[in-house]
């Protein structure tokens, strides 16, 4: 997690050409509190824990829940996060959610810890990896969620009265599931690099479960969706297993620096989709664009054997039309992301902030791997058949616009990280914040009575769940900030997970700046995307 001299030269050399892009394109980067940001941003996992509290807990409205989890089936299962404003413990997302925030230390460590909240992060991170490790029973068995989607919708609760489903699900030798097997390696291939330096012990642990999880998943190969029935109508695989193995493989290489990963990942490159897949989105579900940045880092390090050198290509191709797609520079316009007036990148209408935040931080690492890579080795995308091409700067300030616009430099003036800002979402979705605190009121509220007497309420929750990363507004810049509107007011851990590292990054960025020509132009009223 130590940031290099080619890190800080990154920093200095995408910070100017961000600021020339903005006075190119003629606007003012509004400034904001990174660090504040940064804050509030890991605060959001300690109100989505699931199981006792810590001492050191600091969402004072939450307590104690699901403390017999697992207990059915004879296994300890307490712990881990709800992954939004429910109380189902979905694997797949949550391995995601611990993946991003292990990349995002690995990434931008260095910056989180100049800010004093590298223990919050390493806390956030081991609340899930705690949990994986529970729920690995056996090599190849894997608890992949607690609780049963239909019930825990029927009921408007606090976590602390839950009365729904706690049922555990598992995928095994008989039942498989290489998605969520995979995707949890992956989280603990990445966490075990961040506790490195502070819990050796503890990261040679999470590295012998994320071996062994990777070999079950690619030995016993499905689908979990298709094992498990329950898991489809709320976290399907749509995009299947294959991107996971992938995934999985490069977190190990990376980790282990084992060639047998990397082998795997070029072996498989063509028949998994690696090199196939043009993918314009990155998310819980679909890894390829993530997959094919991860690979291009290896080709641009010249971490790799000279067999590797044309798959790796073929990954950088894919890679780069996907950061071509979120910068609009592909030829087609069906291959690029659209985009709402204010600038945001939109995919699709359900919780769209989830590909946002998602895209500005591979924007992001990719430029940074672009600016170590040195002129020298092609350290520019190039977009639209080879006719455009677009330097880290360049690359950095689209990531950046995508950030500004989460924390208020958008047309409404909100700022959709919930508790940041004079004007954020009030009526978030989610059980717990809408809810009268458990400790100020301990008599049992039903299933039913949330509905009645909290659910329907006008008025704004009596708890700020501050940190969440709300589903956000439309294609149109529309937002309504409503409870029962919960395509835009549900907020999910994998929505803010891959912004923890970036706002650590820009509080850096942002003191190194200091004031700038752009920041002090009053006549300037733009406020995002500011290289475009």
């Amino acid at each position: 997690m130590r940031r290099s001299s080619g890190a800080a030269a990154w920093a200095l050399g995408v910070a100017v050409a961000f600021f020339l892009a903005a006075e190119a394109a003629g606007a003012a980067p509004v400034p904001h509190d990174y660090e504040q940001a940064l804050r509030k941003s890991l605060l959001y996992f300690e109100a989505q824990r699931s199981g006792r509290l810590p001492y050191g807990q600091r969402v004072a409205w939450r307590d104690h829940s699901g403390l017999t989890d697992g207990l059915e089936q004879g296994v300890d299962l307490v712990g881990g996060y709800y992954d939004a404003g429910d109380h189902v413990k979905f694997g797949l997302p949550m391995a995601f959610t611990v993946t991003m925030l292990s990349w995002s230390l690995l990434e931008y460590g260095g910056d989180v810890a100049a800010a004093g909240e590298l223990a919050h992060a390493l806390e956030s991170i081991k609340w899930g990896t705690d949990y994986f490790i529970k729920a690995h029973t056996k090599p190849d068995e894997f608890a992949l969620q607690v609780g049963d989607g239909d019930t825990d919708h029927y009921c408007w609760q606090r976590p602390e009265d839950m009365t729904t489903s706690r049922q555990a699900y598992k995928v095994d030798r008989e039942r498989p599931g290489s998605d969520v097997a995979g995707e949890t390696a992956a989280a603990l291939a990445a966490a075990s690099m961040a506790f490195r330096e502070t819990n050796p012990h503890y990261a040679h642990l999470l590295l012998h479960h994320a071996q062994q999880l990777f070999e079950f998943a690619d030995k016993y190969r499905g689908k979990y969706d298709s094992s498990i029935a329950e898991v489809k109508s709320y976290y399907a695989s749509v995009s299947g297993y294959h991107d996971e193995l992938l995934w999985a493989a490069l977190w190990l290489h990376r980790a282990t620096g084992r060639a047998g990963y990397l082998d795997y990942v070029v072996d498989n490159a063509h028949e998994f989709g690696g090199t196939g897949w043009a993918i314009t989105e990155f998310s819980w579900d679909v890894k390829y664009a993530g997959v094919q940045i991860l690979a291009t880092r290896l080709l641009l390090r010249g971490e790799h054997e000279e067999r590797h050198r044309a798959t790796l290509e073929g990954y950088r191709a894919k890679a780069e039309h996907y950061v071509c797609a979120c910068m609009g520079r592909n030829a087609a316009a069906e291959d690029n992301v659209e985009r709402s007036p204010g600038g945001m990148l939109y995919v699709r209408q359900w919780n769209n902030m989830q590909y946002v935040t998602s895209a500005a931080y591979l924007l992001s690492v990719y430029s940074g791997y672009l600016t170590e890579a040195g002129a020298g080795k092609g350290a520019a995308v190039t977009c639209a058949g080879g006719e455009a091409s677009a330097d880290a700067g360049e690359v950095f300030a689209h990531a950046r616009a995508q950030v500004d616009y989460v924390l208020g430099s958008n047309p409404r003036g909100i700022s959709y990280l919930v508790g940041y800002g004079a004007k954020f979402p009030a009526r978030v979705h989610h059980r717990a914040a809408s809810i009268v605190p458990y400790k100020d009121r301990k008599e049992f509220i039903g299933c039913a009575q949330g509905f009645d007497d909290w659910f329907g309420r006008k008025s704004a929750n009596p708890n700020v769940v501050v940190g969440a990363i709300v589903g956000g507004p439309d294609r149109h810049d529309r937002f309504r900030d409503d409870r029962v509107n919960y395509m835009q007011t549900e907020a999910c851990t994998y929505n803010t997970a891959p912004m923890v590292g970036m706002f650590a990054m820009l509080n850096r960025l942002a003191r190194q700046e200091g004031p700038s020509p752009a920041a002090r132009r009053p006549e300037s009223s733009r406020s995002t995307a500011a290289a475009e």
